[in-house]
């Protein structure tokens, strides 16, 4: 079973091109959507987080904004906080694997945001970069609900350069011109991957 590892900086169509790859019926493990069910009531971080950081539970869920807030400015703060979740997301990333290699999946693709960032890159065959340009990453990212320019710079800053990722990765899917051209590439991609098992 090939795994895939799929990244891509804010805004440059990382989710869209994850969707593309499930609407082929390959298995796409979401690491940002594993964190969401760890903070959900009864999520696998509320009660450690709750001891780390007794403010950003909400009725029994870890508030995401201010969990965000909390932990921007503050490195230590950071460290604790993926001390803690790491390893709950790492065992749901475990459990996604054994599944789809049991449903008999031939390739599964990892979607996580900080793939390289995290050396993840280590722990998949391929490695995919979703990019496009910089002016159309700042207009996608400044058009969603509640986006500043200050955290847009914020995340930029957590995150490797485009350039650097895409010089590191196997494949590139450019989502800059549409939807459909990027689909055309994600197909390609999974043929010609399935020509080598």
């Amino acid at each position: 079973m090939l795994t895939l590892g799929l990244t891509g900086s804010i805004g440059m169509g990382k989710s869209a091109t994850a969707s593309m790859f499930r609407d082929e019926g390959i298995p796409v493990y979401d690491a940002d959507a594993a964190v969401h069910a760890i903070y959900e009531p009864g999520g696998l971080a509320v009660e450690p987080l709750s001891k780390v950081f007794p403010d950003v539970i909400v009725e029994d869920r870890v508030d995401r904004t201010r969990l965000r807030e909390r932990v921007l400015n503050d490195p230590g703060a950071m460290k604790q906080l993926e001390s803690i979740v790491h390893p709950l997301v790492g065992q749901t990333q475990i459990d996604f694997r054994k599944t789809a290699k049991s449903d008999g999946a031939d390739m599964i693709v990892l979607d996580i945001p900080l793939l390289f960032e995290t050396g993840g890159d280590a722990r998949v065959d391929y490695t995919i970069v979703v990019s496009a340009t910089a002016e159309e990453q700042r207009k996608r990212v400044l058009g969603r609900d509640g986006m500043t320019e200050d955290a847009f710079e914020k995340i930029l800053a957590k995150q490797l350069p485009d350039a650097e990722k895409r010089a590191r990765a196997d494949f590139v899917i450019n989502s800059r011109i549409d939807l459909e051209y990027a689909r055309e590439q994600v197909k390609a991609l999974i043929s010609a991957l399935r020509r080598t098992l």
